[in-house]
């Protein structure tokens, strides 16, 4: 790539790391930026996935606070997210490319609807979560954990195979089985998308050493770890509604790029 093509990738990266620690789907704009700049898809998949670790990790570091009393549930999904993204690793590496240039389109417009929907979302999972006075957490029955498990290990097969708005899916499987308040849910949510993108890169480096683009992972990894900093500081000030929009806009983008 070009140096102008890389600063794109790094502006890209830095969105990647603010709006995966509020939202959970900067994939949708880092993924599409390569794809637009003509790396594979696969390649940028795998690239993508290892330069937004840094992100996860400082987006993650700075809703550190929320995290305090989760570990009931997160030492169940954990192991979850870890396996489910061993899953979709193997997947990728395994399956034809052609599989996966036929089956990304479609991931990437259910992504973007799910971005649409975002905000239906949010709003039901807020409905859901506790607000205001002291934190009533639901009972861990056999049930939740295995509802809890099972959604959070499918998520992960998916995050292992693609990335892309998984955080918003983890949101509304929290809504569903562990309503806590919301800023404790995206904490949550945070550290295990993290969780998966860790298993992901690491993967890809030891099997895909050769397949990866290293210059654009490198890129993404400082943009997104400035990103994720910024995104757990001050991204709760950003409008949701011009979030929304880029997301939108870039990802038709590289949608149109791989269609075309």
């Amino acid at each position: 790539m070009s140096t102008w093509e890389l600063l794109a990738v790094l502006v890209a990266g830095v969105g990647a790391g603010a709006i995966n620690a509020v939202v959970g789907s900067g994939t949708l704009i880092t993924f599409p930026t390569l794809v637009a700049f003509g790396v594979p898809p696969v390649t940028a998949t795998m690239s993508n996935a290892i330069g937004l670790v840094a992100g996860g990790v400082s987006g993650t570091w700075g809703y550190r606070r929320e995290l305090a009393g989760q570990w009931p549930q997160l030492r169940w999904q954990i192991p979850a997210s870890f396996v489910g993204a061993l899953v979709g690793c193997w997947l990728l590496l395994h399956l034809p490319e052609t599989v996966f240039e036929a089956v990304v389109p479609v991931l990437l417009i259910a992504a973007l609807v799910l971005v649409v929907a975002q905000p239906r979302i949010q709003k039901w999972v807020g409905r859901r979560s506790v607000t205001t006075g002291e934190l009533v957490r639901p009972h861990l029955s056999a049930v939740r954990i295995a509802l809890m498990v099972a959604g959070t290990f499918a998520v992960g097969i998916y995050g292992g195979y693609f990335t892309a708005a998984q955080g918003i899916m983890l949101m509304a499987i929290l809504g569903i089985v562990v309503p806590d308040h919301i800023q404790r849910m995206n904490a949550a949510k945070n550290l295990l998308s993290l969780v998966v993108n860790i298993v992901a890169a690491v993967t890809y480096t030891l099997v895909a050493f050769d397949r990866i683009d290293w210059s654009a992972a490198g890129v993404i990894a400082i943009g997104s770890l400035v990103g994720g900093v910024v995104g757990a500081r001050y991204g709760r000030r950003l409008s949701p509604r011009a979030l929304r929009a880029v997301i939108v806009i870039v990802g038709l983008i590289g949608l149109w790029r791989l269609l075309g």
